[in-house]
């Protein structure tokens, strides 16, 4: 998982639950339907049946991509026919149409887009569907079968000039001539867990590439490819059971764990006339990272991003594509860790955008062809996380930020600023989650805004920033502005810190009453869960209805957050825990100073690395919390992958402390409060093995806990299985927070102790 991002357990793949190591009556009970709102409490607005109803928390338009020209937009729209792809012509007077449905063009009903991508020209669709492709011919709406094997053809992607389509099939590069329809196999000898030729393996798609399989390049005038070749052999296999049949079968997945072998890795550059592969000469170390490819413009060579096994050096180097020889452009170094970015972006003058937080915050900088700085383009506190769009013939620089102050990060800003530096801008700076997606030559953008309390809404913009036209939207089945609202504010943390929080309130709030508490965390290096933007399915909404139930939420960063920068995230260096829990237990104190909480029922939970962190609070500070929810938890840092661990561990032969200590399986005998650990069998990000070598742990210590395994189930959990464990977790919660008596009248704050700078609401 790309820098152990922020989890929501809605995200990636199915079903059933196993049965706890015990099992209550109430458990049963709420197998049959979740308990109820407690006595007093109004109605709720938000019910299982709208979280997960198909068609209850309404939709918008998705899956946006303009054409090459910028000027047609493309997205997925549902109206009373069903799912159509629509265009939508910005600034004209043609309303939106549909251009395809199922049924069209002589498809079944019941065919399907997988994924959909413009040609170069603008004149075609391309379709993945069930593993073929088709190309839809937007004149005619005619569509041509371009593949039909029994094989997947993965990662589609055009030559430039739109005349040739390249892609994967069988571990593979294939390439299809599109006028002739004849197809070349471009490359030999791929094969399943062995070699990889031009997709990237398990640890390269997760880490590296933010979860993007495609590993290769057409160069820009498309007489070559550049791609990846990756070698597994070196590389230890994990086994995935598939219990869905009567003779369970079982998935090898290699995995490199921390501190064993990665895949060794080359780049190649093909001549796609002569099927002749060059390979570039990027150093005689192969355990480094070979991070990124960058074509130049004129075609005649690459930018590779090199990145150290240990990770805290980056080189950018030069190859020339016809003799693979390489230099070395720029060096990026830091005494952590170096992060990778994605913001490198060649002009067409030969000059190159580059990320940096050399200043501890991620700013950009303008480079020569030669690699000398000329500029530096954004600055101060606060940074950029995205490159939006480079308009070299106007001079512009789109690109999203979040600024300065305690709370910043909880913000997003879109802005822009002239390549000279002479003029910078904010083109949408309202509070709350800005986004944009740029169209190519025309300058128009898709603004997609919301807060942590109004739903998203979608415009396009013009580059003066007028609104031009409104994507489609249909309203949820629940009241948003009635649902019990997020407050953000700060809260004092270790060593005089204030520390980024937010809160719910229980529904009909009666401050003579002493609610129970859910804190929901995350709290790996560089993450962030105070966040000022609208979440709709799962986590966020899941809150909501906990706190109509009677809930009072709590979420807390710590100090290795988004909020603090790079040195922040530092904090992390060669030991997990500590930071994070210095915070969770902050935010404790908060909640104990405040005398409408009921200090003895407060619970935590997480998700991926917020499950971890849950363990760890749990059994490094037991009776903190009642109760701890651990979601596909990483229990023993020798078990997660090399490129994730390594970066903030180091090599466990070089940190063994570190490891130990950091991981949740090291306490297992300090388990004294209620614990629900929850994992997927098919879970290939963070392995089952976590839970179950917990489970054993626990066991031997002769603790008591509960379980819930989801057959089929990957890091982020799809169909019914995402109900089940939201119901689930509620029953746990209920059972264990709710189950309290609370007292008629709590003592008055006069006789709680106060604190100066307690750190109540307020923005």
């Amino acid at each position: 998982m790309d820098r152990m991002d922020d989890m929501d357990p809605t995200g990636s793949q199915t079903r059933f639950l196993c049965l706890p190591l015990w099992i209550s009556l109430s458990l049963v009970l709420s197998l049959l339907g979740v308990a109820s709102p407690p006595a007093g409490a109004a109605e709720p607005e938000l019910t299982f049946d709208i979280l997960f109803g198909e068609d209850t928390l309404g939709h918008q338009a998705r899956d946006l991509q303009w054409s090459p020209d910028g000027t047609r937009l493309a997205y997925r729209w549902e109206d009373d026919d069903g799912e159509a792809l629509w265009l939508l012509e910005p600034g004209s007077s043609d309303p939106a149409r549909p251009v395809f449905r199922a049924g069209d063009a002589g498809t079944a009903d019941d065919y399907s887009v997988d994924a959909y991508h413009w040609s170069p020209t603008g004149n075609s669709l391309l379709f993945e569907s069930g593993g073929d492709l088709h190309l839809l011919d937007l004149e005619t709406r005619s569509l041509r079968r371009l593949t039909g094997t029994p094989a997947t053809e993965e990662e589609p992607t055009f030559s430039p000039d739109g005349s040739k389509l390249a892609f994967i099939r069988d571990y593979d590069l294939q390439a299809i001539d599109l006028a002739s329809g004849e197809e070349t196999a471009l490359t030999a000898g791929g094969e399943e867990n062995r070699v990889l030729n031009g997709i990237t393996d398990w640890v390269y798609w997760e880490e590296i590439w933010g979860r993007d399989s495609t590993g290769f390049w057409w160069s820009p005038d498309g007489t070559r490819i550049a791609y990846y070749q990756f070698d597994e052999e070196p590389v230890a296999s994990y086994p995935l059971l598939d219990f869905s049949s009567d003779d369970p079968q079982v998935h090898w997945q290699k995995y490199p764990k921390a501190g064993t072998d990665n895949p060794r890795v080359r780049i190649g550059v093909l001549d796609v006339a002569t099927r002749k592969t060059t390979w570039l000469q990027t150093g005689p170390d192969p355990t480094e990272y070979l991070a990124r490819v960058h074509w130049h413009p004129d075609g005649g060579g690459l930018a590779v991003e090199r990145l150290s096994r240990d990770q805290d050096r980056l080189d950018v180097l030069l190859c020339g594509a016809g003799d693979g020889v390489c230099r070395t452009l720029l060096t990026e170094t830091w005494p952590t860790w170096v992060n990778l970015g994605d913001e490198f972006t060649w002009l067409p003058d030969g000059r190159f955008l580059w990320g940096s937080e050399r200043s501890g915050w991620r700013h950009l900088y303008l480079y020569d062809g030669e690699g000398r700085l000329v500029r530096q383009l954004t600055e101060g506190d606060g940074a950029v996380t995205s490159v939006d769009a480079v308009d070299a013939p106007e001079g512009w620089l789109v690109y999203t930020r979040y600024g300065a102050g305690a709370l910043g990060a909880a913000d997003r800003q879109i802005e822009r600023v002239r390549l000279d530096g002479s003029r910078r801008e904010t083109l949408a700076g309202e509070p709350g989650w800005n986004d944009a997606t740029v169209a190519p030559k025309t300058g128009l953008w898709v603004h997609t805004w919301s807060d942590a309390n109004t739903p998203s809404k979608t415009v396009v913009r013009d580059t003066s920033g007028a609104q031009v036209a409104e994507l489609p939207s249909q309203p949820a089945a629940y009241d948003a502005a009635s649902l019990p609202r997020w407050e953000s504010f700060l809260l004092d943390g270790p060593d005089g810190v204030k520390l980024p929080a937010r809160r719910l309130m229980p529904a009909n709030f009666d401050p003579e009453r002493r609610y129970p508490v859910i804190m929901y965390h995350y709290g790996c290096p560089a993450s962030q869960v105070v966040a000022d933007r609208w979440g709709s399915r799962g986590r966020d909404l899941w809150h909501k209805m906990m706190a109509e139930r009677g809930y009072m939420v709590l979420s807390v960063d710590n100090q290795g957050s988004l909020f603090f920068g790079k040195k922040g995230e530092d904090r992390a260096y060669r030991r997990f825990g500590p930071g994070n829990l210095a915070a969770q237990k902050a935010g404790v104190e908060y909640l104990r100073r405040q005398p409408w909480v009921d200090p003895s029922r407060i619970g935590l939970w997480g998700w991926s690395g917020g499950g971890s962190n849950t363990l760890y609070c749990l059994l490094e500070s037991p009776g903190t919390w009642r109760a701890g929810v651990a979601g596909a938890p990483v229990t023993d840092w020798h078990l997660y992958d090399t490129i994730w661990t390594e970066r903030y561990l180091d090599h466990p032969d070089d940190n063994p402390d570190g490891y130990e200590k950091s991981s949740p399986v090291t306490y297992a005998d300090q388990l004294a409060d209620a614990l629900l650990i929850v994992h997927g069998t098919a879970d290939d990000n963070v392995h089952p093995q976590n839970t179950m070598v917990m489970s054993h742990a626990l066991i031997e210590a002769g603790k008591v806990f509960e379980q819930a395994i989801h057959p089929g189930q990957k890091h982020g959990y799809r169909g019914k299985a995402t109900r089940n464990f939201y119901e689930r977790m509620t029953d746990f919660f209920d059972r264990h927070l709710l189950s309290a008596e609370t007292p008629e009248t709590p003592e008055s704050p006069e006789d709680r102790p106060r604190v100066e700078g307690s750190g109540d609401p307020g923005r």
